[in-house]
């Protein structure tokens, strides 16, 4: 099964980020989207793993959420990657606040320990928007991300961290939990 460890949003968080994407969803530019109601922030991204494999990260994820106390998390800000030339994702920032960059360190370097591949690039918080198919109509994109730079997508508090399968379909992934692990 494909698989991930992300931080699931509020529902207020969520709301303003439909509200987001339905504008944006008019421009008519050749952007493939993402599922109104799939919005997380992805810390690490596994690929596929088998029953035994679950057993061992739901452990991992046990011991570093006891290490971890539940912490304030905002969306903040809109761009794209990469930020010259054209643009091939759209997304929503999330301030990288000191408890949020050590969890997902922690579950990175504690994951290693026990066979995954580290990410070669840095973490760099962000929600995906949706991703360029083509050039067309990204102009208009553009121009009306810049209006929400500074805008405050809402604020949550981040008690848990959850373990994803993704499947994927035609019309887009779905995600399912697979195991939710509170933190502290």
């Amino acid at each position: 099964m494909r698989t991930f460890i992300a931080i699931d949003l509020s529902l207020e968080i969520k709301q303003n980020l439909r509200a987001l994407l339905q504008s944006l969803r008019r421009l008519k530019a050749e952007v493939r989207w993402v599922g109104e109601d799939s919005f997380h922030l992805t810390l690490k991204f596994l690929g596929e793993i088998n029953e035994e494999e679950v057993k061992t990260i739901i452990a991992t994820l046990e011991k570093v959420a006891r290490q971890h106390r539940p912490f304030s998390l905002e969306c903040r800000s809109t761009g794209c990657f990469p930020e010259k030339g054209t643009p091939r994702v759209f997304w929503v920032g999330v301030v990288p606040s000191p408890a949020l960059l050590q969890l997902q360190q922690e579950i990175e370097v504690s994951l290693e320990k026990s066979g995954w591949p580290r990410e070669p690039r840095a973490f760099h918080p962000h929600l995906t928007l949706g991703r360029v198919k083509s050039a067309r109509g990204t102009d208009q994109v553009l121009k009306e991300i810049k209006k929400y730079e500074e805008q405050s997508f809402g604020q949550m508090e981040v008690g848990a961290i959850t373990l994803f399968q993704s499947v994927l379909r035609p019309s887009g992934a779905e995600y399912h939990v697979i195991r939710e692990v509170r933190l502290g």
